[in-house]
């Protein structure tokens, strides 16, 4: 009896002292997807803004020239390969990676559909931040799936149909890992 007795005060003693160092613990706040949004949106917006890169294939080469952003000066021999300069409307709206003002257009044959070019828009924006998914406890961090997407404002209307066309990518799934700060509140760490 006595034995039973110093067990079950033994045990009061340890439920007690478990219940204070969890009442001692603080509770990390809640991180809503409205706040990862918010502070997923504000790394963008503090970054420099960039042009978009956009993938011109043979439909998109045809588009542009339709278009007059850009004009055929040469054509080569072989009937396929030819060089396209950029027109003053062109040069306001896009810039070539290589630099310059001539795409030379070199596909490996008359049939090939798989060559493309790529150009960078001359307006600059941020990326977007949309489509925030669950957030997801991962010990004293928090991580969240979202969609990253290509901001297409001020690009004339025939390069947001090109960049449409197969071969652009214009959104991404990425991930964002938020910590707790010296204050206790919630902080974009990374995106990945």
């Amino acid at each position: 009896m006595r034995y039973a007795m110093k067990m079950n005060v033994l045990l009061a003693l340890a439920v007690m002292g478990f219940g204070m160092v969890v009442a001692g613990c603080k509770s990390a706040p809640e991180l809503t997807q409205a706040q990862a949004l918010t502070m997923i949106q504000a790394k963008y917006d503090a970054t420099p803004a960039v042009g978009a890169n956009i993938i011109v294939n043979n439909d998109g080469m045809v588009q542009g020239a339709t278009a007059k952003l850009w004009n055929r000066t040469t054509i080569y021999p072989n009937k396929y390969w030819a060089d396209f300069t950029l027109t003053p409307e062109g040069k306001k709206a896009v810039k070539l990676t290589g630099g310059g003002d001539v795409i030379k257009w070199r596909p490996e044959s008359p049939t090939d559909k798989k060559y493309s070019v790529v150009m960078t828009t001359v307006a600059a924006n941020h990326f977007k931040a949309r489509d925030i998914k669950d957030i997801q406890a991962v010990g004293k961090t928090r991580s969240v799936i979202f969609t990253e997407g290509v901001d297409l404002t001020g690009v004339p209307a025939v390069l947001v149909g090109i960049a449409h066309n197969p071969g652009n990518q214009l959104t991404t799934s990425q991930t964002a890992d938020f910590v707790l700060d010296e204050s206790g509140a919630w902080k974009l760490e990374s995106i990945q």
